[in-house]
């Protein structure tokens, strides 16, 4: 019979250290996996990218950190409302659990459709204000034009798979993110290039395609996103044994339950603004280094993306016990497994960094073939792997005390190594080492985050201060 994790946890029975690991573990499997996958995906979507020349790379490149805030403020919204359900499932209050799924999405439906229309505004002058030459700058307002439209439905997308898994299930939203990675590859294959005719085994046949370029690579995104939000809704909705609609008695929305969102969401929110405003300043410093510098960039982030992302994937594991642990009242339990989630990270991205310098030439050789691309991505990518332990453990380490609804200490550790660390080294280096200079404050900042982290977490145990 197949063991439910978090039943143990809600029911107060004795679990053992060997059955601790084996917790996380096993719930960190469906999410690493989704993750890589996630990520696999995005190397052939910038490979195809990467195929139309340096421009549309850099055009990519240039919008990106701007979608990484918008996207990291829409996590903020979302984060104040899938807290709240693990703490009231661990808690045995499923109905309240219900009302606030209810309610949170509504609120994040509303936040996300103004946050689009902002976005529309701003489209046109945004990648000109990041220092893009004239050459890239109208690609990329397109892309981040259609990437605003589609917001609603990727927040959706977001939100939805975080109350699956603060509920206990991991594997739905994981499998379901991994459909969309796909999904979003083939309709790029489709949309970025124009019609053509393709030999394979010896037939020649004509392949379809609109030709669209980069706003070809944004539109797959936004479809695929929007597809996978209305499957997540159905399971979520429908189809989960703990939040499923049914007939009962509503709960009204009620300011607590605001003003516990608006406290979580909050610090969550500046942390993500100090470090997407962090990422665009970055953007900044590179953009007078040259396209070509602004394509390595972009390539070399994707190429790291898949060393860390195992990081997350236990990150939304540690969330979800640690949420459900203290809802539970078991705070001795939820310490442990936050140390342990932490240290598994630590110990997993440890090996994938020494893989990112090993095979620095390969990845990089996936995205483009450009040769100076290539060449300078290799070096900052192996400047980078040796942060690689670190940023495990400032990974997971969020995902521990957002779990417990502590989101205060993990923004302001972050605007200190943001802004006091990589950009202020940045600025100091990137006119001496070009882009390489920008990859060795980006090394110190991980580095003195992850330290700072972890002092944290010793200071101040998980379950230590009053539950929200």
């Amino acid at each position: 019979m197949k063991k439910d994790y978090f039943e143990q946890i809600r029911n107060n029975s004795k679990i053992t250290l060997r059955e601790q690991i084996n917790t996380i573990v096993m719930l960190s499997i469906p999410a690493i996996l989704s993750q890589i996958t996630t990520v696999i995906m995005e190397y052939v979507d910038q490979s195809m990218v990467g195929r139309l020349g340096a421009d549309p790379s850099a055009a990519i490149g240039l919008i990106s950190s701007t979608t990484w805030l918008i996207g990291g403020i829409c996590n903020a919204v979302s984060t104040g409302f899938t807290v709240q359900i693990a703490h009231s499932i661990g808690a045995g209050k499923n109905h309240l659990a219900r009302s606030i799924m209810k309610h949170g999405l509504i609120a994040v439906l509303l936040f996300s459709s103004v946050l689009s229309l902002i976005c529309i505004a701003i489209s046109t002058g945004l990648p000109y204000w990041l220092g893009g030459s004239s050459s890239i700058a109208p690609a990329a307002g397109m892309y981040f034009r259609i990437f605003a439209f589609g917001l609603p439905l990727i927040h959706m997308c977001g939100v939805t798979s975080g109350m699956l898994q603060c509920s206990g299930n991991i594997k739905t939203p994981s499998i379901l993110n991994v459909t969309g990675c796909f999904l979003n590859v083939i309709l790029n294959y489709l949309f970025i290039f124009p019609t053509r005719n393709i030999t394979l085994m010896g037939s020649t046949f004509t392949m379809p395609g609109a030709g669209l370029n980069t706003a070809g690579a944004a539109l797959g995104t936004v479809m695929s996103e929007g597809v996978i939000a209305l499957v997540m809704l159905y399971f979520l909705l429908l189809r989960s044994p703990l939040l499923h609609l049914r007939r009962e008695n509503t709960l009204p929305f009620s300011l607590n339950e605001l003003r516990t969102a608006v406290k979580i969401a909050v610090p969550v929110g500046i942390e993500q603004g100090i470090m997407g405003c962090g990422y665009v300043m970055a953007t900044k410093i590179v953009s007078p280094l040259g396209n070509v510098s602004l394509a390595a960039n972009s390539f070399s982030i994707t190429a790291e993306s898949l060393c860390y992302m195992p990081g997350y994937g236990i990150a939304s594991a540690a969330t979800a016990l640690i949420g459900q642990s203290l809802g539970a009242g078991r705070r001795k339990l939820a310490n442990r497994l936050g140390w342990l989630s932490i240290c598994l990270g630590m110990l997993v991205m440890t090996g994938t960094g020494i893989l990112l310098y090993t095979f620095a030439p390969e990845l990089l050789g996936l995205l483009t073939k450009d040769p100076q691309i290539k060449d300078l991505g290799v070096e900052v990518l192996r400047i980078e792997a040796f942060a690689e332990p670190m940023f495990a453990a400032s990974i997971v380490a969020t995902g521990v005390f957002r779990g417990a609804g502590d989101t205060f200490g993990p923004s302001v550790i972050n605007f200190i190594s943001m802004w006091a660390v990589r950009i202020t080294i940045a600025s100091f280096l990137a006119p001496r080492l070009g882009l390489r200079g920008v990859w060795i404050a980006m090394c110190i900042d991980i580095c003195v985050r992850g330290v700072l982290f972890l002092l944290r977490l010793y200071r101040k145990p998980v379950g230590s201060s009053r539950l929200i």
